[in-house]
């Protein structure tokens, strides 16, 4: 056989199986009649957005509304309100018949009334009397809706394949109110935020109690207890001290306001319908022609058989798949059920596994061009060109996944642990002869800087992802492109559901207006100091990041914390990068570290302690803000010559911090030294050059004792 067959030895596909779609807990995989008719909605819903985005504009809030209201009557049918066993058929019980019943007959009042409004045009038009409609429409639709969620919460655990009519009439109910709204943007506009009617307020509490659901359900109750805290604040403000406090509102005005673009249609639902749909379905692309399996057997062949091989491919591979993935714990899934078990089989332990994958993982949203779609939310909110943030983020990545490199260098080198054999590994010959596949990521980042749009740019590599499969074994056809954009809708749910739960949040803070109260605290808890105020936004950032998704993390904390930091005089990009950083990277912070988590239920590791390692590798993230904060070179700002000046001193830094954190640089470090080292890196990663020589002087001292040059009995006789 030859190097050319990829079935020959040394040219095995070890990634085999990375590409396949992984299947949620309690997710409905239904068969027959039903999965084509899902199959089909799917690949709708992620066509609409393609088509809309590139070929046929609608109005915003249209748009928008069919986006959050598709993914909700979608996600409530393939989603279950728990884990779901396989092969178990539970019939109805008497309680769950009955609500069923009820929510039913209460939904088809409120369609019904929806339906004859529409056909008639008697719509509930601004100024309309108080009652109109409320016991035909907004009544039903707040009862029914809250029927059917008690009869999904009631049931059972049934088989995958077992269609819940209680999620059927959720479904429905989120139809009725993304079509009340639509019916009535033209007066919501204008009502909403001054005398909104009672049947706007009962679309709006029945779309929020649905949006918190499928976030429940997708991402966790992290996120729905923190969006219940500020809806709760929106009503005890009155009786709050300080700046908390506020004059109180309105139910109808508080909930419509939620429910227009100053919330649930505003910046988060903006990113999640235009950027984050896109890049997921690139990624879908990406899965369907098999370039991620490509991506992950490059990787090996290159670094496999290296010393701790699997750790440096989970560097390598797991941060390209994450800067696409978008979800920390999502990638972690995806490649670590891989890497995880062969960094195990070389002679890592269970947590370190898991700590490597976690970290790199989570790296990956931080990676240019991408970043997991922080990128668009950040030029979203900021207003900064999206070029430029992508550049400003190229240090910083390197920098990242440079430590974790060392990190799991330095864990093989001072276990003595060796890399796969050769003869296991895809053959690094074959994986160059296809380097074409990454054509698809260089056409992104080529598009981008040819001036583009982050939308047309998104299309061309996702189209490029489909043309280089027929250059492979791996052809897409038409019924790959539709799986594809069926799988892409699936993977799109979980964002959808998460951005409006923050559009909620971004909701209450513009209504209330603590945004600017808090900014004005932040500004007085940090006396002017501004090291004290990135200290503060740092804890904030992560604490608000712990169990939530990263782009609602950031949109929250770049909400209530950016407007204060760049009122101390912190350059908007640095406070929006620093807030980012520090969401993306709670996702390793103890105690609630997701990524870690995931990590830790494939390694069987303890949960907590790996938590811990997992910070420990990713040490780096949690510096390097703080280097682009004294050093706005960091960020590439500034001459070429200072920006090559910080950018290696910084990676001597971080080999440095490295050795220090893993006890080992050309030996083992006792416990001095490794501070000493650990002061070093310090001094090389601040930037200057007072410091930067300071550190090298460190490090020269620690290298002379290390190599024998320098020691007791030396210095005692230059004494003498």
């Amino acid at each position: 056989m030859t190097a050319d067959n990829p079935t020959a030895p040394g040219a095995a596909s070890i990634a085999e199986g990375v590409d396949d779609e992984v299947i949620a807990s309690n997710q409905r995989v239904f068969g027959g009649t039903l999965g084509h008719v899902m199959a089909a909605l799917c690949v709708v819903y992620t066509g609409f957005h393609i088509v809309v985005m590139n070929a046929y504009p609608l109005e915003t809030w249209v748009y928008r509304l069919l986006h959050v209201g598709g993914g909700l009557a979608l996600g409530f049918v393939l989603f279950a309100a728990r884990g779901l066993p396989q092969g178990r058929a539970v019939p109805l019980s008497l309680a769950e018949r009955a609500l069923t019943a009820l929510a039913a007959v209460a939904l088809a009042v409120a369609g019904g009334q929806l339906v004859t409004m529409w056909a008639t045009g008697d719509l509930i038009q601004t100024g309309a009397d108080a009652g109109k409609h409320v016991a035909t429409f907004g009544w039903p639709l707040i009862a029914g809706t809250l029927l059917a969620l008690a009869a999904a919460w009631i049931a059972p655990a049934r088989d995958r394949g077992r269609f819940s009519w209680a999620d059927g009439l959720l479904s429905l109910a989120a139809v009725i109110v993304a079509a009340y709204i639509i019916l009535h943007a033209d007066f919501l506009r204008v009502r909403a935020q001054v005398f909104p009617h009672p049947n706007d307020m009962w679309a709006s509490i029945s779309g929020i109690v649905l949006i918190l659901e499928l976030t429940r359900r997708l991402a966790g109750l992290a996120l729905v207890l923190i969006v219940a805290v500020f809806v709760a604040y929106g009503f005890l403000g009155p009786w709050l001290p300080g700046v908390l406090h506020h004059n109180g509102y309105a139910p109808a005005r508080f909930f419509a306001f939620l429910y227009t673009d100053n919330g649930i249609l505003g910046p988060t639902t903006s990113i999640s319908s235009t950027y984050i749909i896109l890049f997921i379905t690139f990624a879908a692309f990406l899965q369907a022609s098999h370039v991620g399996e490509y991506f992950v057997n490059f990787a090996f062949a290159a670094a496999g058989s290296a010393r701790g091989g699997p750790a440096k491919v989970a560097v390598f591979a797991s941060g390209l798949m994450g800067m696409i993935n978008g979800t920390s714990a999502g990638n972690v899934v995806a490649t670590g059920s891989l890497t995880i078990p062969l960094m195990k089989r070389v002679g890592y332990k269970p947590r370190t596994a898991a700590s490597v994958e976690a970290a790199a993982s989570t790296g990956g949203q931080i990676m240019p061009p991408i970043m997991g779609a922080g990128a668009f939310i950040m030029a979203e909110i900021t207003a900064i060109p999206y070029r430029d943030i992508a550049i400003a983020a190229i240090i910083p990545a390197v920098l990242y996944f440079v430590s974790v490199y060392f990190m799991v260098d330095k864990e093989a080198l001072k276990n003595g642990m060796k890399g796969l054999p050769r003869d296991e590994l895809p053959s690094f010959r074959v994986m160059a002869r296809r380097v074409f596949l990454f054509i698809p990521i260089a056409i992104l980042i080529g598009a981008l800087f040819m001036g583009y749009s982050v939308i047309r740019a998104g299309t061309l590599a996702m189209a490029a992802s489909a043309v280089v499969s027929w250059l492979t074994p791996n052809r897409m056809g038409i019924r790959d492109v539709l799986w594809a954009l069926e799988i892409a809708a699936r993977m799109a749910f979980q964002m959808v559901a998460v951005c409006a739960a923050a559009g909620v949040i971004v909701g209450v803070i513009a209504l209330t207006g603590v945004g600017t109260r808090f900014s004005s605290l932040l500004l007085t808890l940090a006396g002017q100091s501004q090291l004290v105020g990135m200290a503060f936004a740092m804890l904030v950032a992560i604490i608000l990041g712990m169990g939530m998704p990263t782009t609602a993390a950031y949109a929250v904390a770049a909400a209530v914390i950016a407007p204060g930091l760049i009122r101390m005089g912190i350059d908007p990009l640095t406070a929006h990068f620093f807030i980012f950083y520090y969401a993306v990277i709670s996702a390793i912070t103890p105690p609630v570290a997701l990524a870690a988590y995931a990590g830790a239920a494939i390694a069987q590791s303890d949960p907590m302690r790996t938590s811990v390692e997992s910070f420990k590798f990713g040490l780096a993230a949690f510096v390097v803000p703080f280097m682009f904060f004294y050093s706005r070179e960091m960020l590439m700002q500034g001459a070429w010559l200072d920006i090559a000046h910080v950018f290696v001193t910084a990676l001597f830094g971080v080999f440095l911090m490295a050795s220090a954190v893993q006890g080992w640089l050309f030996g083992r470090m006792g416990p001095m030294l490794r501070v000493l080292t650990l002061i070093g890196a310090l001094g090389m990663i601040k930037g200057g050059w007072m410091s930067d020589l300071g550190g090298l002087a460190i490090a020269l001292l620690v290298i002379a004792i290390q190599r024998g040059l320098i020691s007791s009995r030396t210095i005692a006789k230059g004494m003498d």
